[in-house]
């Protein structure tokens, strides 16, 4: 009703205008009793009035749709009033609609099509990386333990591309069971055995073994291993410790990755979410990319758990997961 009111604004004026012109003309044609003038005032009100109700009932629900946006978009597909205005507007917001869907369908089927071929991409990279590791391991020449390194290197960037990639498709790839935190970060700290003895850094597994967690076995592993990643990264050098450590709060099971490492500056650490931000430490570390706490906290906010981070310059960082309790 606000809007019709606001729209009409103009016509109210144009009829108080018309209702002067009226007794105006009745006053100097001569016509001095007012009862004629006021009569017909009277008839002119009402036809104003009778026009306005039934503008506004002929367009109500068109006002009722600009008042009320739609929650949903397909709240926007309603039917329209009678009224050719009304007809016309629901017709360009039904062509808009359905072009949308057409431009939301391609975009659908290219992202998936780009997911196949990084999926496809990935794996097919992952075959020539495993030949050059059965070179290396059959080799003691130094030359061949750095290209075994960097071979690392490349498989944690496919797995990094891969999973970033899977994310747009998250909840098709997706299953909760229960699991032991323990076993699972002794998996991932395995996988990255070389990685931790290169970087002259050590792991310290402190998890007990009755904690359990239930959630998705490969995307907590990634997770882990982004964490891993970085801790080892940013302490290579200082045969310091990685340290895995979990503890129960009042509202949560929450999993610790705590390195001694370089630290985060305090100024950086409200950004480390961000994607591509790789702050102060990038310039000292030029492979960062800025990716992998990003990729964290969107697979956390993805199965619904926190990410907590403390840091201090020189004085490494804790990364806390937090597991809330059903």
């Amino acid at each position: 009703m606000k809007l019709f009111v606001r729209e009409h604004i103009p016509l109210f004026l144009f009829g108080i205008a018309q209702q002067i012109l009226i007794i105006l003309v009745y006053w100097y044609d001569g016509y001095k009793h007012p009862l004629t003038a006021l009569y017909a005032c009277f008839l002119s009100l009402c036809l104003f009035v009778a026009y306005l109700g039934f503008r506004y009932y002929t367009h109500r629900l068109l006002y009722k749709r600009l008042t009320y946006p739609p929650a949903a978009l397909l709240d926007s597909i309603q039917d329209g009033d009678a009224a050719p205005l009304s007809s016309a507007v629901s017709r360009l917001l039904d062509i808009q609609f359905k072009h949308y869907q057409d431009q939301l369908i391609k975009y659908e089927k290219h992202q998936q099509e780009h997911l196949v071929f990084m999926n496809q991409w990935v794996h097919q990279m992952k075959t020539p990386l495993s030949v050059i590791d059965l070179i290396t391991q059959s080799e003691e020449d130094p030359l061949f333990e750095n290209i075994a390194e960097e071979a690392d290197r490349i498989r944690r960037g496919l797995e990094m591309v891969l999973y970033m990639a899977r994310l747009e498709t998250f909840e098709q790839d997706f299953h909760v069971e229960k699991i032991c935190l323990r076993e699972i970060v002794q998996d991932v700290i395995h996988e990255n055995k070389l990685y931790f003895i290169r970087s002259s850094v050590y792991p310290d597994n402190q998890i007990p073994y009755e904690y359990t967690a239930q959630t998705d076995v490969k995307w907590l592993r990634f997770m882990l291993q982004q964490i891993m990643s970085n801790a080892i990264k940013y302490s290579a050098g200082s045969r310091s410790t990685v340290t895995f450590t979990a503890f129960r709060d009042e509202q949560a099971l929450c999993l610790e990755i705590r390195d001694s490492g370089i630290g985060i500056p305090k100024a950086d650490i409200a950004r480390v979410f961000r994607p591509f931000f790789t702050g102060e430490n990038g310039r000292i570390f030029k492979e960062s990319t800025g990716m992998g706490l990003y990729l964290v906290k969107e697979v956390a906010d993805r199965l619904g758990y926190e990410i907590e981070l403390e840091s201090a310059p020189s004085r490494g960082t804790a990364v806390r997961i937090r597991f809330p309790y059903a």
